[in-house]
């Protein structure tokens, strides 16, 4: 899913595996060591198409807080699929906006701003 943060910023660094990660038109595959910066507003996406889990730390400034990441957990978890209606209103109370797929890729669309 691609969304944008209207109140902070994101930074992603990668501590095992790899991640794609796209920010606006921009996708790169990062490895350990690496990151990626999101400024505010700016529509971003991340996935793991690789054979091996990956872990990354994520800062966001200023913090949604952990509570954001319990709800979206309880989501997640009451049903198979997940219910993205209820997705959508828990991301929205913590200022994140989901973005249109492009009808060229679902992971990016060149000039995406929230």
């Amino acid at each position: 899913m691609r969304i944008g943060h209207r109140r902070n910023e994101e930074c992603v660094y990668v501590l095992d595996g790899r991640l794609r990660y796209t920010v606006g038109s921009t996708s790169r595959d990062l490895g350990p060591g690496e990151c990626m910066h999101t400024p505010k507003g700016t529509v971003h996406a991340f996935s793991n198409p690789f054979t091996s889990v990956a872990r990354a730390l994520i800062v966001q400034s200023p913090d949604i807080g952990e509570q954001y990441f319990r709800e979206i957990a309880s989501v997640v978890n009451a049903t198979s699929p997940p219910d993205n209606l209820a997705l959508v209103a828990v991301m929205a109370r913590y200022g994140l906006t989901p973005a249109a797929p492009s009808a060229a890729s679902p992971w990016q669309k060149s000039g995406d701003v929230i």
